[in-house]
């Protein structure tokens, strides 16, 4: 069965975007991360990524995902389906989960047969994932910079229920430095 990993870009300073919600700050290294043993094996080990609605309307232009790096089935955690939708290609599909985080991992994690299913993006789904206890690994890469301000991935989240498991620190070229945990249940 898929394992699930939240993963996500982080400041020094813990914030997964700045205060007026740009993560631009944290993906100056993309093409580089892209090229990478970390960048290579996330794409290769992902068999299907759960999105908020959030980060699927940041891309910049219609048809992103032609270029996307994950090219698997999309899950969009979302209270409302947009009018218009994606059409996709022959990889890349998108699925409008309304009914929850639980049913979005849950349909995701079939998609993925064996593979990973990614968790990416916004804090919010980030912390119902972590809280519900979702999430069997977590990838963190912390980018050398200080946003002083904006949304912390951490807030609001007890502490005390989690015990991590150090499995691989990789500092990349750019300053970048990946760290995966193991939750220990």
């Amino acid at each position: 069965m898929a394992k699930v990993i939240l993963g996500t870009t982080i400041s020094l300073d813990g914030f997964i975007n700045d205060r007026n919600g740009s993560v631009e700050a944290l993906y100056p290294d993309l093409p580089a991360w892209l090229e990478s043993e970390v960048g290579r094996e996330s794409i290769q080990n992902t068999g299907a990524v759960v999105m908020g609605r959030n980060s699927y309307d940041m891309a910049e232009y219609p048809d992103w995902y032609a270029d996307y790096e994950y090219q698997v089935p999309i899950f969009v955690l979302t209270h409302h389906v947009p009018e218009k939708k994606p059409q996709g290609t022959d990889r890349v599909t998108f699925t409008f989960v309304t009914d929850g985080l639980e049913s979005a991992i849950r349909q995701a994690k079939a998609a993925a047969g064996d593979k990973e299913v990614n968790i990416i993006g916004a804090a919010s789904i980030a912390q119902q994932c972590l809280k519900a206890g979702l999430a069997d690994e977590l990838d963190v890469d912390i980018m050398p910079v200080l946003l002083c301000g904006g949304l912390r991935l951490f807030e609001n989240i007890n502490a005390e229920k989690f015990q991590l498991e150090r499995i691989k620190v990789t500092e990349l070229p750019s300053g970048r430095t990946h760290l995966r945990f193991r939750f220990v249940r």
